[in-house]
């Protein structure tokens, strides 16, 4: 019997030459996708917490208060009750 079989006649399979290029991207863009998912959860779940960056409660209020998240009241409500 002569058959190309599943590969075609020519050996590329149904797509010809580009099915193989498409497959390579398709695989390329899922692992670096994979990458990027492993690096962005790495990130946030190893800087959540303060005591990972090395700043006190009260370098972080102070800097929260010069961003405007707090009021100057809430500011020292915070440093009054750290002490």
């Amino acid at each position: 019997m002569m058959g190309g079989g599943m590969m075609g006649i020519h050996g590329f399979g149904g797509m010809g030459l580009f099915g193989g290029w498409i497959g390579l991207i398709l695989n390329l863009a899922i692992l670096v996708g994979v990458v990027v998912l492993i690096v962005w959860a790495v990130k946030r779940f190893t800087s959540g917490s303060a005591s990972a960056s090395g700043q006190t409660a009260r370098e972080i209020a102070q800097a929260r208060y010069a961003r405007g998240e707090i009021t100057r009241d809430q500011y020292q409500q915070l440093l009054q009750d750290l002490s």
